[in-house]
C-alpha cells in the first residue's frame, strides 16, 4: 500500500495550497517560519516527513523571496529524509528568461532549474510554462499541465457563435492554433513590434475578425499593454463583435488592472496560480486547485496524468 503524501505551502501560495489540500483530501502540513530582524527567514517542518512524499506548493512570482522560500523548504525536506520531494509551482517565475536574446544576459529559467534540483527537488509540477523547452532544463521529471483543460470547457459553455481564437502576438500562435483545433474555430494572429520591453511600437492583425466573437489566448498577462491594445484594435479597427481574453497567469503589474477595465475587453479570465486581490469587475478567476490535486494524487499513486496535457 502506498503511504500517504503530505502537502506543505509556501506563505505566498497558502490560499491556493489550502484549496489543493482540501481537494486532495488531506490537511495542509504544519510548517513554521522563523524571521530574523534583517529579513532572513528559516522554514521548519513541524511534523515528520521521513521516507515519504512531500508536495511543496509555491508559485515563484516576484519578489525573489518566494523562490528562496521554496528552495529552503526543499532543502529542509531533503535533510529531513523525505524520499520524494515534488515542487509544485503553479506559476514558474523567471520563465521569460529562457534564452539569450542579446549578448551578456543570463538564462534565468535554466539557473532556476539548476537551483531547484540542487536543493533536492525530485520532481517538478507546473502549468503553462512561458516556453515549453524549459522542461528540458531539468534532469528530473516535469509534469507540465495546460490551463486549456479548464479554459476550453469554459469557452464552450459561453455558446458563442462566429467564434475566432486570436493570439496577441506571434509567439502564442501555436497555443492559439491548439485552442482553435479543440473549439473547431477560426484563428487569427496579432503581430506586434516592440522597441523595448513592455512598450509596443505598432500592432496589426493577420486574418479577418469582422462581426466575429474573438477569444484572445495567452499564457500570462503582465502590464496588459499587449492584451488591451490587441482588444482595442480588434474592436475599433477590425470590427470584432466582442473580445474576451483567457490568460493562465495573472501577473497584473503596474497599471494592468486599470488598462483592462478601460479597454474594449468584455472580460478577462485568469487562474489563481498567482494570488489576487482587489480585482476589477472585468477580471474573473478560475481555480486550478482541483486540477493540481488530481495530478498530485495520480502522480503519488503512479497513475497516468496525460488527460491534463490538453494543449
Amino acid at each position: 500500500m502506498t503511504p500517504g503524501a503530505k502537502i506543505f505551502a509556501c506563505r505566498s501560495s497558502s490560499g491556493l495550497a489550502e484549496k489543493i489540500a482540501k481537494a486532495y483530501g488531506v490537511p495542509i502540513g504544519s510548517i513554521e517560519f522563523t524571521e530574523f530582524s534583517d529579513g532572513e527567514f528559516q522554514p521548519s517542518f513541524e511534523e515528520t516527513v521521513r521516507g515519504g512524499r512531500v508536495f511543496l506548493i509555491g508559485s515563484t512570482m516576484p519578489p525573489s523571496e518566494n523562490l528562496m522560500e521554496l528552495l529552503l523548504m526543499i532543502d529542509a525536506a531533503k535533510r529531513a529524509s523525505s524520499k520524494h520531494i515534488t515542487a509544485v509551482m503553479p506559476y514558474f517565475g523567471w520563465a521569460r528568461q529562457d534564452r539569450k536574446d542579446k549578448p551578456r544576459v543570463p538564462i534565468g529559467a535554466k539557473m532556476v532549474a539548476n537551483l531547484l534540483t540542487a536543493a533536492g527537488a525530485t520532481r517538478i509540477m507546473t502549468m503553462d510554462l512561458h516556453a515549453d523547452q524549459i522542461q528540458g532544463f531539468f534532469e528530473v521529471p516535469v509534469d507540465h499541465a495546460f490551463a486549456s483543460a479548464l479554459f476550453v470547457p469554459h469557452i464552450r459553455n459561453l455558446g458563442l457563435e462566429n467564434l475566432t481564437i486570436a493570439s496577441p502576438d506571434m509567439g502564442g500562435s501555436k497555443r492559439a492554433n491548439n485552442y482553435a483545433k479543440w473549439l473547431e474555430s477560426e484563428v487569427v494572429i496579432c503581430y506586434k513590434q516592440r522597441k523595448k520591453a513592455n512598450v509596443i511600437d505598432k500592432m496589426m492583425v493577420i486574418g479577418n475578425v469582422e462581426e466575429r466573437n474573438v477569444i484572445l489566448i495567452d499564457d500570462m498577462v503582465d502590464t496588459a499593454g499587449t492584451l488591451t491594445k490587441a482588444a482595442n484594435m480588434l474592436v475599433e479597427e477590425q470590427g470584432a463583435r466582442s473580445v474576451r481574453a483567457y490568460a493562465t497567469h495573472g501577473i497584473l503589474s503596474g497599471k494592468a488592472k486599470e488598462r483592462i477595465e478601460n479597454s474594449k475587453l468584455d472580460e478577462l479570465i485568469i487562474t489563481d496560480t498567482i494570488p489576487q486581490n482587489d480585482l476589477p469587475s472585468k477580471i474573473n478567476v478560475i481555480s486550478v486547485a482541483n486540477l493540481f490535486a488530481d495530478m498530485m494524487y495520480k502522480v503519488h499513486h503512479h497513475q497516468s496524468i496525460s488527460s491534463h496535457f490538453l494543449e
